[in-house]
């Protein structure tokens, strides 16, 4: 065996590890706080043309004041649809429709719909960490096949450090992101 093939690539699980990160970024930004913002319809999916398409595809989104975003549909079929994708994305807004606009207006937080943001939010965190550890467990996996080809127990023990040490900064900084969302959420 060469060295190459003892090598663990860190490189690539700390990659792995910050797309979850990066995700649950996304994901947050979904949540909405009370105030309007384009990018809590960025998860919502439309079904056009026969395949899901992000509703940013098929039309412009607004944020024209503070309790309001609209939608412009470029296609005229499509202003059913993407109505219902919206109603149905579970964010809690009445689309009402203009023509080829649908108006969202975003209503006042009530104490009970932010307490199901918040867990919401901790289920993307849980989502997070749990796609942390299972890059944890890849790493490992690389780790137990190195020592089976001829890996030093020091060196094993060096590796399995490493990416415990990566998980855990990891894991901390998932739950410091969702203590901040929360935070924001319950702000009233």
């Amino acid at each position: 065996m060469s060295e190459d093939d003892l090598d663990i690539d860190l490189d690539d699980l700390e990659r792995r590890m910050t797309g979850a990160m990066a995700n649950l970024k996304t994901e947050f930004a979904s949540l909405r706080t009370g105030r309007a913002s384009a990018s809590m319809l960025e998860p919502v999916m439309v079904d056009a043309y026969g395949s899901p398409t992000p509703l940013n595809q098929v039309g412009t989104v607004n944020v024209p004041e503070p309790r309001m975003v609209t939608v412009n549909i470029w296609d005229k079929s499509l202003v059913g649809v993407a109505e219902k994708a919206i109603r149905e994305s579970g964010l809690g807004i009445n689309p009402q429709l203009n023509g080829t606009i649908i108006m969202l207006p975003i209503p006042e937080l009530n104490e009970e719909r932010r307490r199901e943001l918040g867990k919401v939010a901790a289920q993307y965190a849980e989502s997070a960490r749990v796609s942390i550890r299972n890059v944890r467990r890849d790493g490992m996996d690389q780790i137990k096949k190195a020592k089976a080809a001829g890996m030093s127990e020091d060196d094993q023990k060096l590796w399995e450090g490493e990416v415990q040490e990566l998980t855990d900064a990891n894991i901390k900084a998932v739950d410091d992101a969702l203590d901040v969302k929360q935070a924001e959420i319950m702000q009233v």
